[in-house]
């Protein structure tokens, strides 16, 4: 019912791999050849995240936006963790099914995360935009605490089933948006996150993602991300702190940090053509 008007409906489809039937979004240039692009967004949301970036990076690009499991329109498979090893070579599957190994990735918040992943997996050195990227642990206590209670929630069945009917009223999902990620989208961006959160078996995915992922390893693998890296900051972001992503640029070798002003976790919903700039001079400047 929800994909009769989604964002890039057109360029929809799914796609077996892996256990999963994929919802995948892919838009090609008309250049042959084209570069790929592989969109790979955060946690509790999906590829409308990407619905006006998309189109503007398909000028150049072959550009693939996938649905995480448990995401959006790909539906989990319960039999399957979704620990970020896991979930990384899932990716790594669907990429193989699609014949496509992207030579640029661009992930939002832990989609960074993933593609990160990803990337020293495989050994490759693919272009990576992370854009308020969530690479590190959370600091101190909540380091111990946040995994332990999302995993005290994912073991409730009623609490995806709770969350989603507090976010039936539109103007709920609005204010839980501001005051989580202190981006202000448009009433259509608002409208797709509240069918999305409205959904307790999207907010279950989401809820199944946080309780399986840990970042420590991923922490210290960082020194040997061999990519041209930038990793972006909104300066209103509520979720990521600018330090966290300062010092995870810090530790990966030639990385380059940018910060872009009045916007927050979601910058790249708020100003997708000044987004869409940013990936262009970074992929130019890598390239040289």
């Amino acid at each position: 019912m929800e994909g009769r008007d989604w964002p890039n409906r057109d360029s929809s489809r799914f796609v077996e791999a892996d256990t999963y039937r994929w919802h995948v979004q892919e838009m090609v240039p008309d250049a042959e050849n084209a570069p790929v692009c592989l969109l790979i967004h955060g946690t509790g949301a999906a590829t409308h995240s990407w619905r006006d970036v998309m189109p503007i990076l398909a000028k150049t690009y072959r550009v693939i936006a996938i649905d995480l499991p448990g995401h959006g329109f790909t539906k989990p498979s319960h039999a399957r963790r979704v620990s970020l090893p896991q979930m990384t070579a899932s990716v790594g599957v669907l990429l193989e099914e699609l014949g496509a190994k992207p030579d640029v990735i661009i992930g939002h918040s832990a989609g960074a995360a993933i593609g990160v992943q990803l990337l020293l997996d495989n050994g490759w050195n693919t272009a990576l935009v992370g854009l308020n990227p969530a690479l590190l642990p959370f600091p101190g206590l909540a380091a111990k605490l946040f995994p332990t209670l999302a995993k005290i929630l994912f073991t409730n069945p009623f609490v995806s089933r709770i969350f989603a009917r507090m976010m039936r009223s539109p103007s709920e999902v609005d204010r839980f948006m501001r005051k989580s990620t202190g981006s202000t989208i448009d009433r259509a961006g608002v409208d797709l996150y509240h069918r999305l959160l409205t959904r307790s078996g999207h907010c279950d995915g989401a809820i199944r993602m946080m309780a399986s992922w840990e970042l420590e390893e991923l922490q210290r693998r960082l020194p040997r991300l061999s990519s041209h890296t930038v990793l972006v900051h909104g300066s209103l972001d509520n979720a990521i702190p600018k330090s966290a992503i300062k010092q995870a640029c810090a530790l990966i070798p030639g990385c380059v940090f940018e910060e872009v002003k009045n916007v927050g976790h979601l910058a790249h919903e708020e100003q997708p053509e000044q987004i869409a700039d940013l990936i262009a001079a970074f992929v130019a400047g890598s390239s040289e």
